[in-house]
């Protein structure tokens, strides 16, 4: 039973994706910098860029005992078009009837009696999978039909509906604070695709939560007093505030009126990690010292309970003052990952970006943030704190001839110069709760091996030191990567010195089908998940929003040595609709894989090797997986650093 309430009382339960362990001496993190141009690719995010653009609706379906002794559900259902493309998720045992009644108020018809197509298909995300029935309807009478669910028992479910016409809804979070006890909004608002003067209108919204305490439902506004900026325009707002840590998933559903006043119903899906993790900076300054002639050291003195990890992502601006004292100068951004030590957080800095900036003291860290490494939620976030940094190193007042590696990264490890491992390799790496994606073409890539964490969720950062774990046999090594695997090689490239810091060759990371902004799949998949349970757990990081503040941690230059390749379908003849998954082409927008739209597929700063059509991006799909494409795999065996 649904339960609606203004508060979210929950039980204690585990952080969404646990924390690996790594001692700090299997860390080895790097001392990040770099110039002021970079201070707003290094920013955080603003939600309103992780929109979800939704096209279809994803309707919970809780089946409750009728008179006639069976289990049933309805719910209005619009028809924007003549064509209605129909899923139902009952499970792999569940047996649902499914009947339709028309807008006349007739009496109600079998799907299975009205729909031209049938066809058992899987929402399919890498190696999760949700079996589903799809149904096709041709020549549909536009408007408002009801929709009845009936079996047996008392099951729950879903029904994805794809959204004929052109209106779009578009809901995001309005911040990321996924700590327990504080607030978490969402908004929501539509409109046409195809723009003009007429707007969709919401008739009605609500936002739907799930967490281990069970279901909540709260109405959204339009008041402008729920987030939702101004009253009457067209933005809907509400809000929740999680009790304790665990994986919560969020529901927009709206429904409304089209341009042309016809009915429509839209949802969006979010994945919510909520951590217990508390985090704060205790003093009002930074001390600092000088620990070489070109090298400063900046300890931020900092308060840590419940915490579910032994090193935080901190980014932050360093500032200084002209010559002539009269204005604040901007030196260089600063942060990484940094290891908790006693209390403190170390942090460095190369006094050379200080004698390029031709700036003096007083010194100020600005813009400061300190965020989870898993989720990267914000746990301390301080506009501004004084550098107390006593006599300056010699190279503050040299100019340097040019930014090097040792500037952007920190001082490399003796350990990683000597090399503990032995030889170069190729490390073919797979992605989120996949399989062996690589295996089968594994002979095709010489000097290579497989990296095998088959079937796992992993965090960004956790599966980045699983590969630097299993490289170390390795002096050098470069990668090729499927779908997230491509994320956690830039991401360990970015924070931890590895045997790719080693590698010789043209490209160091190459990446296929890998969702550097996300893919809406991933809230959808949570969202099933927590219904029908999700074999491998849910993956914040692979969201619009997890992706998103993920990238405002990865500096350019490290961008800069990936390169990657898109993919999609093959078309075949104009009129047919064509696709890799039916389930999830019903979720993402053209041109896609299954699993990543070729617009969620860029990198900015990477190398872009081109987008090709006729793969998809796994085997289980319409098309040939992106993996098995020999040309491709040739180009990148011979051109992959090692």
């Amino acid at each position: 039973m649904i339960k609606r309430r203004t508060g979210f009382l929950l039980s204690l339960a585990a952080a969404a994706v646990p924390f690996a362990s790594v001692s700090a001496a299997q860390l080895a993190t790097k001392q990040l910098a770099g110039p002021p141009s970079e201070f707003a690719d290094m920013a955080a995010v603003e939600p309103a860029r992780t929109a979800v653009h939704s096209k279809s609706a994803l309707l919970p379906v809780q089946l409750e005992k009728l008179a006639n002794g069976r289990y049933g559900w309805q719910s209005q259902l619009p028809v924007e078009g003549e064509n209605l493309n129909l899923l139902s998720f009952s499970g792999a045992k569940a047996q649902w009837d499914l009947g339709l009644r028309d807008p006349m108020g007739t009496q109600a018809k079998s799907v299975r009696e009205l729909a031209q197509e049938l066809d058992r298909t899987d929402f399919a995300l890498e190696g999760q999978s949700f079996p589903a029935v799809r149904y096709g309807f041709k020549a549909m009478t536009p408007g408002d039909w009801t929709l009845s669910v009936e079996a047996d028992s008392a099951t729950a479910g879903f029904v994805l509906v794809e959204g004929a016409g052109k209106t779009r809804l578009m809901a995001h979070q309005t911040s990321f604070n996924q700590q327990v006890g504080k607030r978490l909004g969402f908004v929501a608002s539509v409109y046409d695709e195809e723009g003009g003067e007429s707007v969709p209108q919401i008739a009605g919204a609500k936002l739907r939560v799930t967490g281990p305490d069970g279901i909540a439902e709260y109405p959204m506004f339009d008041d402008g007093l729920h987030g939702d900026a101004k009253a009457m325009d067209g933005l809907f707002g509400a809000d929740f505030a999680p009790l304790a840590a665990g994986d919560f998933t969020a529901q927009v559903i709206a429904t409304g009126r089209t341009v042309d006043g016809k009915g429509f119903v839209r949802s969006a899906e979010f994945a919510l990690p909520v951590i217990a993790d508390q985090l704060s900076v205790r003093n009002s300054v930074v001390f600092a010292k000088s620990i070489s002639d070109h090298r400063i050291a900046l300890d931020l003195d900092v308060a840590v309970a419940k915490a579910s990890s032994d090193h935080y992502r901190v980014v932050g601006e360093v500032w200084g003052m002209s010559r002539s004292g009269k204005r604040a100068l901007p030196v260089a951004w600063i942060g990484g990952m940094s290891e908790l030590d006693h209390g403190r957080l170390p942090l460095s800095l190369d006094a050379r970006w200080i004698a390029n900036a031709k700036a003096v003291g007083p010194f100020t860290l600005r813009n400061l943030r300190i965020e989870d490494p898993n989720h990267f939620v914000p746990l301390a976030k301080i506009a501004e704190l004084p550098i107390d940094i006593g006599v300056l190193p010699k190279a503050a007042l040299t100019r340097a001839a040019g930014i090097d590696d040792e500037m952007r990264q920190g001082l490399r490890p003796t350990g990683l110069i000597q090399g503990k491992g032995v030889g170069t390799k190729l490390l073919l790496v797979h992605g989120y709760c996949s399989g062996d994606a690589w295996g089968p073409v594994a002979s095709k890539f010489s000097n290579s091996v497989v990296f095998k964490d088959f079937n796992k969720n992993r965090s960004h950062d956790q599966f980045a030191n699983l590969i630097k774990t299993f490289g170390a046999t390795w002096n050098s090594y470069g990668i090729v990567a499927h779908s997230q695997g491509g994320a956690a090689a830039l991401h360990l490239y970015t924070y931890y010195w590895s045997g790719l810091d080693n590698a010789t060759g043209a490209r160091l990371i190459q990446s296929v089908g890998t969702p550097y902004q996300g893919t809406a799949l991933a809230g959808n998949a949570a969202v099933l998940g927590s219904v029908f349970g999700v074999g491998c757990g849910t993956n914040a990081n692979l969201t619009y929003s997890g992706a998103s503040s993920w990238l405002a941690g990865i500096p350019t230059s490290s961008r800069a040595k990936v390169n990657y390749y898109t993919t999609s379908f093959k078309l075949t003849n104009w009129y047919t609709n064509d696709y890799c998954n039916m389930a999830t082409d019903l979720l993402l927008n053209d041109p896609e894989d299954g699993t990543t739209e070729q617009t969620k597929g860029q990198l900015s700063g990477a190398i872009n090797q081109g987008h090709k059509t006729g793969w998809c991006h796994t085997s289980s799909m319409r098309d040939p997986a992106q993996t098995s494409d020999s040309s491709r795999n040739s180009t990148m065996n011979s051109n992959a650093a090692r």
